[in-house]
């Protein structure tokens, strides 16, 4: 997916709720061609509302979403799952991408 919408113009990134370190190897290992930030604290999966109150036995976990934001900081598209064994449908976000982009 990343190739696809990088071709297009737009940017891929990635944030878990997982420490720094931890994405930078996680990057590292799978050799990704984007940044992979970390959420820590957990305030931007709270604030985008995608924020587990417990999960597993887990407190305050990212849950499986997908964003895609214009160049003007508007979402055009967002999925999100309480399943985390779920993958999106990733064709759709590069469709939402390629929509923005034939709009000019």
């Amino acid at each position: 997916m990343a190739p696809e919408i990088e071709a297009l113009g737009g940017s891929v990134v990635a944030i878990a709720v997982t420490a720094t370190f931890s994405q930078q190897q996680f990057a590292t290992d799978l050799q990704l061609s984007f940044p992979l930030l970390s959420d820590w604290g957990g305030a931007v999966s709270s604030a985008w509302g995608v924020r587990y109150d417990v999960w597993k036995g887990h407190e305050g976990l990212a849950k499986r979403s997908l964003f895609v934001i214009d160049r003007e900081g508007v979402v055009r598209y967002v999925w999100s799952t309480d399943d985390a064994a779920i993958l999106p449908d990733y064709s759709e976000a590069v469709a939402v991408v390629k929509s923005l982009t034939a709009k000019g």
